[in-house]
């Protein structure tokens, strides 16, 4: 079993949630970002930051991370996540490749 960590800008939050529950089918142990849900709830800069310190975890805890890029589109904080993953030597799957 494979952990596998998905990465990708929260727009496409619903394609990476498809894509999460897909590979969790397949036998992976998969490990997602923390999708805004609370309506009207005001996020400290401290608590933006603990998430993404969170994320970054995450990502060392993976065999590899999934890059949901859906339309080729990788924004800045994915783009440090894939080099942080390259740094730790993980496996890099892009979403785009996966789909063909």
């Amino acid at each position: 079993m494979k952990i596998i960590t998905i990465c990708g800008s929260l727009k496409f939050k619903d394609e990476m949630m498809i894509v999460a529950e897909k590979m969790a089918l397949e036998g992976n142990c998969i490990l997602t970002p923390i999708y805004p849900v609370l309506e009207n709830y005001e996020r400290t800069d401290e608590q933006l930051m603990k998430l993404k310190e969170e994320h970054f975890k995450r990502i060392e805890l993976s065999d590899t991370i999934l890059v949901v890029n859906v339309n080729n589109y990788i924004g800045n904080s994915t783009n440090l996540e894939i080099e942080y993953a390259q740094k730790l030597g993980k496996e890099i799957l892009y979403y785009t490749d996966l789909i063909k």
